[in-house]
């Protein structure tokens, strides 16, 4: 196993569209092992493939307390979502920003295991948001998005700064 790159916001990579996994064979678990691993490095409870730039429809996420209930989707889509609820939320693509996000309470995932087989996931509370926040880097979107252009224009220029500083 080893660690990935993870892309920072806003690079134009992770506004790729991800493609949809037509056979899960060794190079996607290996995939999969590599995003766990690095995600539990950052740390992190969820990564897309997106974010390692491998535009595949792949995501982990463990967002147990204990970091032992790793989830590894493939090909995730929302079947089912109701309700709302804000939560504060932040992405290992942008580091040291938070901000509260809206998203649905309730959903419902079908997704691949490793295995090949369809599965589905019903979810509430953190885990509903960290399905709808990891499906969104499959589609291109970063959570900032969901704010406002004033707080995405001040979080690139922080992160900028951030680079500008570290350089």
């Amino acid at each position: 196993m080893s660690l990935l790159p993870i892309l920072r916001f806003p690079d134009p990579r992770l506004k790729k569209i991800a493609a949809r996994v037509e056979e899960v064979d060794g190079s996607i678990c290996r995939l999969a092992r590599d995003m766990a691993e690095t995600m539990y490095e950052a740390p992190g409870i969820g990564l897309a493939a997106t974010q390692v730039d491998v535009h595949k429809r792949v995501i982990v996420i463990d967002a147990s307390e204990t970091r032992d209930q790793l989830l590894t989707l493939i090909n995730p889509e929302i079947i089912e979502k109701d309700g709302r609820q804000v939560c504060e939320e932040g992405c290992l693509s942008v580091p040291g920003v938070y901000d509260k996000v809206e998203r649905a309470e309730h959903v419902v995932v079908r997704y691949m295991d490793l295995e090949g087989r369809e599965q589905t996931v019903e979810a509430t509370g953190l885990l509903s948001v960290c399905l709808q926040h990891e499906i969104d880097h499959l589609e291109g979107r970063v959570f900032v998005e969901h704010l406002s252009q004033l707080k995405q224009l001040r979080i690139k220029n922080k992160l900028a700064k951030q680079a500008r500083i570290t350089a």
